[in-house]
């Protein structure tokens, strides 16, 4: 089957900088995709060119079959990014944004799909509140299913879950894996390792402009010594305390 995403050799440099110096990846349709890097390590660099919005120095890359270089008007129709920061209008209600969005969009029956929506993000009991009301969990939810707005095959999410509480990441860790389920294709860039280690099913380590290394978490633990077994009392962690103390029943 024709990989969701293909990349091969992409290289992209900012003066005397070079961010991708050459990175090859494949992405399985339908599966979620983390990249993982620290801070400047071109994580967003790589999804931008992937998102056409910026254009690379050399290498190719297709999302969904298409040329990123040479058809972006049909790569851009085939995905969507939802970026650091939820890009949701503050004084609008949540129903309102998706409204908005499908009418710009040209999707038909834009309250339908924005209702349709709002019950699948869990977000029908505060549709008609204003988004300044929204929890930091409740707007990344509408932020990503605004971006579903018009189905879109291939989705970009750049740090989804930065400045999120605990509860509201394990919002976004359900709504990643629904979006899977449903057969769209998640390309996750994030810092946190556990995040990975939770949603993917392949990952990637960009560092030093390339990809490192690439595969499933039990092919990543076996370039490491096998582990030794050892019984030690095993304490709960500090989210766990979180959620207990918080009366949250979310897993």
């Amino acid at each position: 089957m024709e990989a969701a995403i293909q990349v091969r050799g992409l290289r992209k440099s900012y003066k005397d900088l070079d961010v991708l110096k050459g990175v090859d990846l494949d992405v399985a349709r339908g599966s979620i995709f983390a990249l993982l890097g620290s801070n400047g390590a071109g994580k967003t660099t790589l999804v931008r060119i992937l998102a056409t919005l910026l254009a690379a120095d050399g290498g190719t890359a297709t999302v969904s079959g298409l040329d990123v270089a040479a058809q972006p008007a049909k790569v851009r129709a085939a995905i969507s990014l939802t970026g650091q920061f939820a890009a949701v209008d503050e004084i609008l209600t949540g129903r309102e944004n998706l409204i908005m969005i499908a009418e710009l969009r040209r999707v038909k029956g834009a309250g339908k799909v924005a209702d349709g929506l709002l019950a699948r993000f869990g977000l029908a009991d505060a549709a008609s509140r204003r988004v300044a009301t929204y929890s930091g969990g409740m707007r990344r939810r509408l932020d990503i299913a605004m971006s579903l707005i018009g189905d879109p095959p291939v989705i970009f999410l750049d740090e989804p879950t930065t400045g999120l509480d605990p509860e509201g990441r394990l919002e976004v860790w359900q709504v990643i894996q629904d979006l899977a389920s449903g057969g769209t294709t998640v390309l996750l860039t994030t810092q946190y390792l556990d995040e990975a280690e939770k949603l993917a099913d392949q990952i990637a380590i960009l560092h030093g402009g390339t990809i490192i290394v690439s595969g499933t978490l039990a092919e990543l633990r076996q370039l490491l010594p096998p582990a030794k077994v050892e019984y030690v009392e095993r304490q709960p962690t500090l989210e766990e305390i979180f959620l207990a103390i918080t009366g949250s029943s979310k897993k």
